[in-house]
């Protein structure tokens, strides 16, 4: 491939309590990338989060404690806005947290950045170390046994241990305990706990280990067998993954579990690349790892880590999106074996993900500053607008939100996202404009905020933005780098919630009710329909079927189909308009209701609201336009049922991990309408940051129990800033309900 001195950026230090290892596979990458082909700048992250072009003297130091208090008089300070002018590529040498974890992959998606591996889902699912393995059983692939322990529950477990080894027994983990964070890499936090008396102890330094944030810890079943690392690649060229030879690890006996010694220490540990196994076994670790790979939606790049058991099995402990990137490490030491340099192995990675890109020029715009005055009352800055499908709505529910903001407690900052992602301050005789297109006509160049300033404009953000970059975890990792608190979910819950069909696999995994659905990709409809007709078929065997992209909302696209023709030119619309991947979906029979939660910690749900359509499927123009829709709220349901629907949706909104409110659409059946006899609720999508017009069906349910619409949205910024910053003055509290009706 002919590259002309691309710009590439490497990004190294970060957040996470892995900035060392960071640091060393930073210094490694830019030591061994091609000067013939890139100009190399690298970039450093201090631990709060500032960032600096890291002059050359300061790369080759033996850690940053060497250098960090020179940064701010010897390096250069920019800021995330700037690496749009900086570089024409990211290579993320950052792990851990706010970084593998899909908040830099959302910053610089944000930025129409290319840079290496996975997007935001697959780093986010990847990191979390709980759902990522809900998501390797449902694909048939074997993980230790193991439960979580959230923070919440250390206390309750501290004065009855019993109860939380009832639960390990009943999951079948015996000792020796394997405790680990659920957010961390670099085996950081994990014991092994062969003494009872001690697992408490063991699940508060795990939580711990990150010391500003707690986080849930998984208990594991210690798994016995040959301990493997394998690195996948992809080959641009054919699309295809290529999986190095694996390594075959060998534990030190003192420590009995490969720590962050042996890992990252020169000459610390015992390793065979290949490993000391047959090629029949090589080659099926090597298939599990792509297997797993598909599972998450990783991409270009994998470090795979699991255990050959002795009866052959291939056990996967630990899936990451990304691979430490030192001299000795796993990425280099495998492709060593098939005859790759570092700098050939670098090369191939940068080469795969602009060739997935296009890479193509890009124009840049001079960034401005903004000087803003401090003031006393909490600055929110409302964002609005966007570039989807739904971003009408986002404009509608932005202006209503910013009209209901208490002017008593809060400074309102009406921000308006263009359809380039940048940010502009918008003032009163704007924010009422009819349409986003009118807005942007009238946008000027001092409006221009960066994403980088907003701390200095704001304390508090409220998303406004539906669908995209809004809601799919790209905006919420720009917050949490910047350490600004918002409303709603956190960067993977908005990912997966984004993708129905992989919302609905979850669900269904923990027993949750979903709709049989079947997701096509784009790419096999033009090349095997005649087989996708068959699979269709085959799971769901009768009409009518419902047809949706898995990845917008409003009701955008969304056909109901009675014959195989109609199925088919449902499909094609979908392609037609840009989409890759088209959801097929049983039909429902039922009450189609839509429920409103709120809540962090604990979980309420609001009256149900059942929506009424006109015709077969619920128009855009029912959901927002005010008068053409229509909501009975409550439902028409007996209170035993709604009860019985409002727990459902109460135990839905926490598995998946919602935080601050969603709304969650369903279908209710009676017993005589469910196939299994008995009355069900079915899951159909889930918003994390549902609309906020002045017609939404969320006000209408709060309503029903005396709150009114400037007090629910007092409400969810509330719990915005306890979620994002515990020591707010006002927490909300959530041992009783949040809410009452009135007398």
């Amino acid at each position: 491939m002919n590259l002309q001195k691309i710009r590439v950026g490497v990004l190294m230090g970060g957040k996470s309590i892995e900035n060392e290892v960071s640091f060393n596979s930073g210094r490694t990458i830019c030591d061994h990338l091609d000067t013939e082909c890139y100009t190399i700048i690298p970039i450093f992250q201090t631990i709060e989060g500032t960032l600096y072009i890291l002059p050359g003297h300061f790369l080759y130091r033996g850690k940053i404690a060497d250098f960090e208090h020179r940064l701010a008089h010897e390096a250069t300070q920019i800021c995330w806005d700037d690496l749009k002018d900086l570089v024409d590529f990211i290579y993320i040498a950052i792990h851990g947290q706010y970084a593998e974890d899909g908040t830099v992959q959302g910053i610089l998606e944000l930025f129409d950045i290319p840079y290496l591996g996975s997007g935001v889902f697959a780093s986010a699912l990847s990191m979390d170390k709980t759902i990522q393995k809900s998501f390797l059983r449902i694909s048939g692939i074997d993980v230790p046994r193991s439960i979580s322990v959230m923070p919440n529950q250390i206390g309750i477990y501290t004065k009855n241990i019993n109860a939380l080894l009832d639960l390990l027994e009943q999951a079948g983990i015996k000792t020796p305990y394997i405790v680990k964070p659920n957010n961390e890499g670099s085996s950081l936090g994990i014991s092994i706990v062969k003494d009872k008396q001690k697992l408490l102890s063991a699940i508060r330094m795990a939580s711990m280990i990150y010391p500003s944030k707690k986080q849930p810890v998984l208990i594991e079943e210690k798994i016995e067998g040959m301990e493997f690392s394998c690195i996948t690649i992809t080959d641009y060229k054919t699309g295809k993954f290529m999986p190095l030879p694996a390594t075959e690890v060998i534990v030190d006996n003192s420590v009995q579990f490969f720590d962050y010694e042996q890992k990252y220490m020169p000459g610390r540990a015992t390793e065979f690349t290949p490993p000391r196994c047959s090629k029949k076994l090589q080659k099926k670790i090597q298939d599990t790892c792509i297997k797993a790979m598909q599972a998450l939606g990783i991409t270009n790049i994998s470090r795979i880590d699991g255990f050959v058991t002795n009866d052959e099995r291939i056990v996967i402990i630990d899936p990451n999106s990304l691979s430490g990137m030192g001299p000795a490490s796993f990425l280099f030491r495998e492709a060593a074996e098939v005859n790759l340099s570092h700098t050939e192995l670098i090369n191939h990675l940068i080469e795969t993900e602009l060739h997935e890109y296009g890479l193509t020029q890009k124009e840049y715009q001079n960034k401005t500053k903004t000087t803003l005055i401090k003031v006393k009352k909490t600055r929110v800055a409302v964002l609005m607008g966007g570039r989807t499908n739904e971003k009408e709505i986002s404009l509608e529910s932005g202006r209503n939100v910013a009209y209901k903001l208490s002017p008593h407690k809060y400074d309102v900052i009406p921000i308006f996202v263009n359809h380039n992602l940048e940010l502009f301050t918008i003032n009163q005789s704007i924010l009422v404009r009819n349409s986003t297109h009118e807005i942007e006509t009238l946008l000027e160049p001092k409006m221009k905020v960066r994403w980088s300033d907003l701390p200095n404009l704001a304390d508090f953000i409220f998303l406004g933005l539906h669908g995209g970059e809004g809601e799919n975890g790209c905006i919420q990792g720009m917050l949490e780098m910047l350490n600004l608190p918002y409303n709603g979910s956190s960067v993977l819950t908005s990912a997966l919630c984004m993708d129905k069909y992989m919302t609905a696999k979850y669900l269904r995994a923990h027993t949750i009710e979903v709709p049989k659905s079947l997701l096509i990709s784009k790419q096999d409809w033009h090349n095997k329909k005649k087989e996708l007709l068959q699979a269709i078929f085959e799971m769901l065997p009768s009409f009518p079927l419902i047809v949706k992209p898995h990845d917008d909302g409003c009701s955008i696209m969304v056909q109901k189909v009675s014959k195989q023709n109609d199925l088919e030119a449902a499909i094609e619309h979908i392609f037609l308009h840009d989409k890759e991947y088209a959801m097929i979906e049983e039909y429902i029979v039922g009450m189609e209701l839509t429920v409103g939660i709120i809540g962090n910690e604990k979980a309420q749900a609001l009256p149900p609201s059942q929506a009424i359509a006109q015709a077969e499927i619920l128009s855009i123009k029912e959901k927002f336009l005010p008068g053409a829709g229509e909501n009975q709220t409550p439902a028409p349901l007996s209170k035993d049922t709604i009860t019985y629907i409002q727990q459902v949706m109460e135990q839905t909104y926490t598995i998946i991990g919602c935080k601050g409110y969603a709304r969650i659409d369903c279908f209710y059946q009676s017993a005589q309408q469910s196939p299994t006899k008995k009355e069900r609720v079915i899951i159909i999508e889930i918003n994390t940051l549902p609309a906020l017009t002045p017609s939404t069906c969320l006000f209408h349910q709060a309503a029903e129990i005396g709150i009114k619409p400037m007090d629910f949205i007092d409400l969810i910024v509330k719990l915005g800033l306890q979620e994002h910053r515990r020591e707010t003055k006002h927490p909300v509290k959530t041992k009783q309900p949040l809410f009452q009706k009135e007398a």
